[in-house]
């Protein structure tokens, strides 16, 4: 390998002279011991891709001086190890990928050369949903229905596994993304062509930050951005600020790690983190387990940061034995770290690197939480949960409010369920969901939920049987502990039974509720609740049922399934009253911290996750019998309502066009703050009377057959219609919720995709007025495909989140930012207005462009092309345009 800091290689081990690494701690510079462990990676990666791509020399530089560079908009590439994909992104990924062939092979390029060079894992984990639950054969039920369902995708990602190389595919049922990740796919250190390197990995998840955790530097990237990645482009990205979170003292013996993540969600977002690292240190950090380092790792998109970065310890190391790894590879992985100076002792504050702000939080001062009702930052101590909801009632509709009349806060609704009579009030709980890597990969939690139970059902306590109850381990592993233990019988008693190994009610896939409670909670447009062990609690995510939905640790998911309502104080309230009139309260079965780390010492052991995982690409047999041809050009098939080729390419030429001004755009949407990607593109299920629902009618489906929106993201003819199509969404042009906008020629008030249909057939473009924290959530790709498709040229927000704005730069749509201090609102902007966006002939990164009303005024934005990489690919149409280009040239 050519390269300037060759003199830098070494062997690592006199047995194996071949296998070198780049000793960073040998550049003799006083720069480097003071950089935080994070940017040693970038550094890292830098150096070893010295001689490739845009990487050079002053790059080095640039990162060697981050203490300085990093406040200058300094652009450096970065090159991850790997890429990870679920299949709600897999998918269109591979469906862009065969387009892209496709177009490669019309331009007169070779098609094969559209093909992964980064190694690629997809793991198939979005498409189990909770159809049925507290059965005994749930879980295969599911399984089959999921099959059933999901054959024509499933046999189409096959494919992709047989055509492209450096891509595999870990079936359905295997488990969750992030989990398996953490628990088989990550290496810390790489052993590759020679040479010894730290691991690192970007994923089509906005969740993937859940592998920092453990010492891998990953984060969240856009589907469009990640194909780009596997193609052997780097990631362009301004050098990052990395903010030091100081962790002190021992939590309570009652706190669990999802309370700490709660806490540290809200801390971080009212720092602002946004587009920065977070690196963690202190001597606080040694006091937690990789399993609550990854959940609070796995949170990060919640606090709004690109990375929340654990270095490696021996803690981290030690897990890597005990999750069955090689021991020879762990013994090489912790020399290398240590020769390198990327091992870290978290009670050496010697070793603490300069940060750019340092933040503290005393462990000891956490207490059991939750966070909702609508945003995972909205932190509640679990002693103020019911004044706290009870004040959300009638507070204006907003974030943390309800805009009930206060004559109905009390109201009740009676209904029969399987032949008993129930009553369900505001606050009541009908889903109740122990789900999502953030907590199922913790054994400290899931035994303390074991362990709950068991206690509760020995105390005699139950859960009404109308209440969704469900289990989705993140692994096969956590199946195996549960059951070792002695615990999973007690679950399986109060109704938390496994339902599926996926994402599940995390992700809407919740499934339906019993029609009799859906009755009832319109009857009396009830505010109902779902509790859940998951990361994102957004209006309309978790079921369109549930208009309050808490994120809680499993143990209090489980407390609050036996209480039946959110409005009980747990401290003065009982749990329930068992057949012999005792009241049971919480604190008479929450297992002690003692008790869950005995058992997890005994149960939690290596055999396991070896077991599990040294089959983990044979077992499930329905995949094995799908058939899928292996041609490497796809036939698409005209029928097909899930794989459709996509027009993105239609009409590519090998030369640029100019960008041309936008003339005379009219206003779609006008939003407020926080608009998330669930109510740009949603994930769940097809509302019957929605344009998609009409679309796929067509196609002669019955609404059985609609299956979600998130299923048939390799269908832009769905999903386009599917944009913005969430019924939630809060658009200022109408005075109600519900996806539907103002067509301004006409005045009509119509669905989303028929306005954009309209304004497209007139020759109109268009543009969406958002506020702060626009894009936030999932690092869905259609949150930008879905727009495009709809004509909208250039959104103009207030702040964006890191992921969605790099998607909308991947497919060419402009992202505007207000001037500092500026808004719609001190703009005098009603949105009604028609906008001309003046783009100049010569662009350069961050610059001011003005934009001009039909009213007369005229106002600047910054247009967040952050880098010259990302003007090269506006100046393409996005990203995938200047892959293919640059693969047909």
């Amino acid at each position: 390998m050519s390269n300037p800091f060759v003199q830098i290689v070494e062997p690592l081990d006199p047995k194996e002279p071949l296998k070198k690494f780049f000793n960073l701690s040998k550049l003799q510079d006083a720069r480097y011991a003071r950089l935080p462990f994070s940017i040693r990676v970038l550094l890292e990666a830098a150096i070893r891709n010295c001689d490739e791509f845009l990487v050079k020399k002053g790059d080095v530089e640039n990162i060697l001086n981050w203490k300085v560079m990093q406040h200058k908009n300094v652009e450096v590439p970065f090159k991850p190890a790997r890429v990870i994909l679920q299949d709600f992104t897999g998918v269109p990924a591979v469906v862009d990928f065969a387009a892209m062939r496709d177009a490669v092979k019309k331009l007169g390029g070779d098609p094969e050369k559209i093909n992964p060079i980064c190694p690629a894992d997809l793991v198939i984990d979005h498409s189990i949903q909770v159809d049925f639950n507290r059965q005994s054969d749930s879980l295969q039920k599911n399984q089959d229905l999921e099959f059933e369902r999901n054959k024509e995708r499933f046999e189409f990602l096959k494919w992709g596994s047989r055509a492209f190389k450096n891509l595999r595919i870990i079936p359905p049922g295997s488990g969750i993304i992030h989990q398996v990740n953490l628990e088989y796919l990550a290496r810390v250190v790489m052993d590759q062509d020679g040479y010894y390197y730290p691991d690192s990995v970007v994923g089509t998840d906005s969740h993937t930050t859940m592998i920092d955790g453990l010492g891998v530097l990953g984060w969240g990237v856009g589907g469009i951005e990640a194909e780009a990645v596997m193609l052997g482009q780097p990631i362009s990205m301004v050098l990052p600020e990395v903010v030091g979170y100081k962790l002190v003292g021992n939590p309570q013996p009652l706190v669990t790690s999802t309370d700490i993540v709660l806490t540290i969600t809200k801390h971080l977002r009212q720092v602002g983190v946004v587009g920065k690292f977070v690196e963690f240190f202190g001597p606080g950090v040694a006091q937690l387990s990789i399993a609550d380092r990854a959940t609070i790792a796995n949170m990060c998109p919640e606090y709004g940061a690109t990375a929340a970065y654990f270095p490696v310890d021996d803690i981290s190391i030690g897990y890597l034995i005990q999750t069955g790894r090689d021991k020879e590879k762990v013994v090489c992985t912790k020399r290398y770290l240590e020769a390198v100076g990327m091992l870290r002792d978290f009670n050496n504050s010697s070793q603490d690197p300069e940060f750019t702000q340092v933040v503290e939080l005393d462990l000891h001062t956490v207490v059991p939480c939750c966070s909702g009702p609508k945003r995972p930052q909205d932190k509640v101590a679990v002693s103020d949960m019911k004044t706290d909801f009870e004040t959300c009632l009638g507070a204006k509709q907003g974030f943390k409010g309800f805009q009930i009349a206060p004559d109905r806060h009390n109201s009740i609704v009676k209904f029969n369920f399987e032949g008993c009579d129930f009553e369900l009030a505001h606050g009541s709980v009908v889903i109740a969901a122990i789900t999502s890597c953030t907590n199922t990969s913790n054994p400290s939690v899931m035994l303390g939920a074991g362990l709950l139970a068991k206690k509760a059902v020995e105390a005699g306590l139950t859960v009404k049987p109308y209440i969704k109850t469900s289990l989705s381990p993140g692994s096969g592993v956590v199946t195996y502990y549960l059951k070792e233990s002695g615990v999973m019988s007690y679950l399986s008693q109060l109704g938390f039974d496994v339902v599926g190994y996926g994402c599940m009610t995390c992700i809407g896939n919740s499934g339906p509720l019993p029609e009799s409670v859906v009755e009832a909670i319109t009857q009396g447009d009830l505010v109902a609740v779902g509790v859940l062990s998951g990361n994102r609690n957004f209006e309309g995510r978790v079921h369109p049922n549930t208009r309050a939905n808490y994120l809680a640790s499993p143990p209090l998911v489980i407390a609050y399934a036996i209480a039946g309502t959110i409005r009980i104080d747990f401290e003065k309230e009982p749990l329930g009253i068992n057949a012999l009139g005792k009241k049971i309260f919480l604190k008479d079965i929450w297992p002690t911290r003692n008790e869950i780390q005995a058992v997890e010492r005994q149960f939690v052991i290596p055999a396991m996750f070896k077991e599990v995982y040294q089959k983990i690409e044979t077992v499930n047999e329905s995949w094995n019998a799908l058939d899928a041809p292996s041609d490497k050009l796809y036939t698409w098939n005209p029928k097909s309502t899930y794989i459709k080729s996509p027009p993105f390419f239609d009409g590519l030429t090998l030369a640029l066009q100019t960008p041309k001004t936008i003339e005379g755009a009219y206003v779609l949407l006008s939003f407020g703050d926080s608009v998330t990607t669930d109510h740009i593109s949603p994930a769940g299920n097809i509302a019957r009377n929605s344009p998609a629902a009409r679309y796929l009618t067509s196609r002669g489906l019955t609404p059985r057959e609609f299956n979600s929106y998130g299923s048939r993201r390799g269908n832009d003819a769905v999903m386009a219609r599917g944009t913005f199509a969430n019924i939630r969404l809060v658009n200022k042009f109408i005075d109600k919720q519900g996806p539907q906008t103002i067509h301004f020629p006409s005045g009509e008030i119509l669905d989303v995709f028929d306005a954009a249909e309209r304004y497209k057939q007139a020759g109109h473009p268009l543009i969406v007025l958002a506020g702060k924290e626009y894009g936030a959530g999932s690092s869905r790709d259609w949150a930008a495909k879905g727009p495009f498709l709809l004509g909208v040229k250039a959104v103009l927000a207030e702040s964006y989140e890191r992921i969605h704005r790099s998607n909308l730069v991947g497919m060419g749509v402009i992202p505007l930012q207000y001037l500092p201090g500026e808004d719609a609102g001190t703009l005098g902007l009603t949105g009604r207005e028609r906008y001309t966006i003046i783009i100049p002939e010569k662009l350069k990164p961050q610059m001011n462009v003005q934009i001009k009303l039909d009213t007369g005024k005229t106002f600047n934005a910054i247009m967040r092309f952050d880098t010259d990489v990302e003007l090269t690919y506006f100046y393409n149409g996005g990203i995938l345009n200047y892959m293919i280009r640059k693969m047909a040239s």
